[in-house]
């Protein structure tokens, strides 16, 4: 996830008061404060503008009341939607902004590399010191990084106050129970909802009626996989593209219902195989209905898509590259003696473990997709190689931006050079204007995973199931059609879901639990997630850039304890993005003196 992702889908976003003038619950339900106006109170104080979206509005209160009480002049600014939020932090115009961050493929380099480390996709520093630790821990294995990220921690957080942390979220979702099948519908601690496997009660509905799904953002950033990280295709992309990949439930690497049938980690941990599937085939769309192209995903495909993944110029705007530098090649194996090498741990070959559970072992591996039977234990098999020890890769190849599209399309669509790429004239792959109804629609969509995208409007986008899915196997798609319903506030997603015009509500707030549990026909999901909310610092071109000392009085005005008392203690304590994966000991506690003090020294330096 992407930053937006949670941004726009998990933030619905004062406070239970003590004797100071902090609101109340109930108050801060009511409480619409205006878009650029200062808060009443300390008009003496150090003037700081909070930047964030109407959906964030509640923690939006808290955090104006906690900077007010601690010396601060606080200017709100609240946008109403991501776009223009984002719009505003690209412009620099904030000192601190109300963000988020899901780490969707469960491992802690990638809750920090793209948002911290110099160059990194959603960074915004530049700092050797933190680069240096980011790196070293990619290359350590769990019980290694622990005390690596506890410095992170230390440096990100307390010496710098580059960020000031907010809380850890649950990740919940709620269905009706009475039209679908309760172990259907999984809830995942790092990937998003896996559509595959959603089924109804009466099964003589699957191909008849919809699973009607919704999300806030009806605008696609791209529908190509490597060009967008945020919520308004997460889940969408995930369910189009299959990975060489996948995680468990609770963040653990799997092949199942992936393009391989094994994995293998070589000795070294530099060296990655991958024994691949050979009941995959693109869907396409003809007349707004799927269809199987024929073309087989294979080999070449995986090679096209993860080199494009890692190449920062494969693609006008890529988005994901920097969760793929450290691939370094990827090829097709095509000698059998290549894989009777030690595995990584030294339990038995790398060949050993690709044919662990398959009903035909290896007799012969080939190069032409086309040729491969596993019947026959014909075989492709992809090495991919890293540019140093990095066991994390896997979860990067778990990730949505790792799904495989096919070689020849997107080369047939994306004829553009990348160096002189016109938007107003260049047409990429993906570019959700080519499925919006209307007179630009011309779906070139190919999709290797279970569902492909037939089109959208403003109100909802349709995907259908590829009938060439691993047919005949658990993995086959039970539903034949997805709806995604753009509806934008949770209140609304949440009398839809009740209605009955949607049947699953990913990402319901806390504050409707209750609400959930209290219709009988509706079951709720929850568990701890990988979110982590937080206050981002600018560092540019505000006062905030150049003063650790009025970074640190912000820091220290954050009262966690207060955050999640507002939010019925469905919150848990957070020192950085980091903090679901990784247990560093570390802890954020709020300090008034530190904070008045911190504010003092940055008025003396004036």
């Amino acid at each position: 996830m992407k930053k937006s992702a949670y941004v726009s889908l998990l933030l619905t976003l004062v406070l239970l008061i003590s004797a100071c003038s902090v609101k109340t619950k109930s108050e801060a339900n009511d409480t619409k404060p205006e878009t650029t106006t200062e808060s009443k109170a300390n008009t003496s104080g150090v003037e700081i503008e909070l930047l964030g979206m109407a959906s964030g509005e509640s923690d939006l209160n808290i955090v104006r009341d906690q900077l007010t009480k601690n010396g601060f002049n606080v200017k709100l600014n609240i946008q109403p939607d991501y776009g223009s939020f984002k719009a505003q932090e690209d412009a620099g115009n904030y000192d601190i902004s109300l963000s988020g961050w899901t780490t969707v493929t469960g491992n802690p380099d990638y809750a920090v590399r793209s948002l911290f480390k110099t160059g990194g996709d959603y960074s915004k520093l530049s700092d050797p010191e933190v680069d240096k630790l980011i790196d070293e821990a990619a290359t350590q294995t769990p019980d290694q990084y622990v005390d690596t990220y506890k410095q992170f921690e230390q440096l990100l957080v307390f010496d710098k106050a580059y960020i000031a942390p907010l809380y850890i979220s649950y990740k919940s979702q709620a269905f009706n129970k009475e039209l679908l099948k309760e172990d259907s519908v999984r809830l995942s601690k790092s990937r998003s909802l896996a559509w595959e496997d959603l089924d109804f009660n009466d099964q003589s509905k699957r191909d008849k009626e919809p699973v009607v799904l919704s999300q806030a953002n009806p605008t696609l950033t791209s529908l190509d996989p490597i060009k967008g990280n945020d919520g308004s295709i997460n889940m969408l992309n995930t369910n189009m593209y299959v990975r060489l990949i996948n995680l468990t439930d609770d963040d653990k690497i799997t092949a199942d219902g992936s393009l391989s049938y094994n994995y293998s980690i070589g000795d070294g941990n530099s060296e990655y195989y991958f024994i691949l599937r050979d009941d995959v085939n693109f869907a396409k769309i003809s007349d707004k209905a799927a269809v199987d192209t024929g073309e087989r995903v294979g080999a070449d495909d995986v090679i096209f898509s993860l080199d494009r993944a890692k190449d920062k110029n494969a693609v006008p705007d890529h988005r994901t590259y920097s969760l793929h530098e450290h691939i370094k090649t990827v090829e097709v194996v095509n000698d059998i003696a290549q894989l009777d090498q030690k595995q990584s741990g030294g339990n038995g070959t790398v060949k050993e473990a690709l044919e662990q559970g398959l009903g035909q072992k290896i007799t012969q591996l080939v190069t032409d997709k086309n040729q491969a039977d596993s019947k026959a234990g014909k075989y492709q098999v992809i090495k991919l190689t890293t540019t140093e020890p990095f066991p994390q890769v896997l979860n990067y190849l778990a990730h949505q931006s790792a799904g495989i599209v096919s070689k020849k399309q997107v080369e047939s669509i994306n004829t553009y050079d990348v160096a002189t790429f016109d938007v107003n004239k260049d047409i990429p792959y993906g570019d959700q204007n080519t499925v919006t109804e209307g007179p630009n629609y011309k779906n070139t969509l190919y999709a290797s995973g279970p569902y492909i995208l037939s089109y959208k409007n403003d109100y909802k986008a349709v995907f259908y199931k590829n009938p060439g899915y691993m047919k005949g196997t658990e993995h086959e798609p039970k539903i034949n059609n997805v709806e995604v319903k753009f509806i934008k506030d949770s209140d609304s997603s949440l009398s839809a879901l009740r209605s009955g015009e949607t049947h699953i509500f990913y990402g319901v707030p806390e504050t409707k639990y209750d609400i959930v549990k209290g219709d009988s026909k509706l079951k709720l999901q929850s568990i701890e997630s990988n979110a982590v909310s937080y206050l981002l610092f600018n560092t540019a071109n505000r006062e905030v850039a150049k003063s650790e000392d009025l970074r640190k009085a912000v820091l220290y005005s954050i009262n966690q304890e207060e955050i999640k008392a507002f939010y019925n203690g469905n919150k848990i304590n957070a020192v950085s993005t980091v903090s679901p994966m990784v247990k560093t000991g570390n802890e954020l506690k709020a300090d008034p003196a530190k904070a008045k003090d911190y504010l003092e020294k940055y008025k003396a330096s004036k």
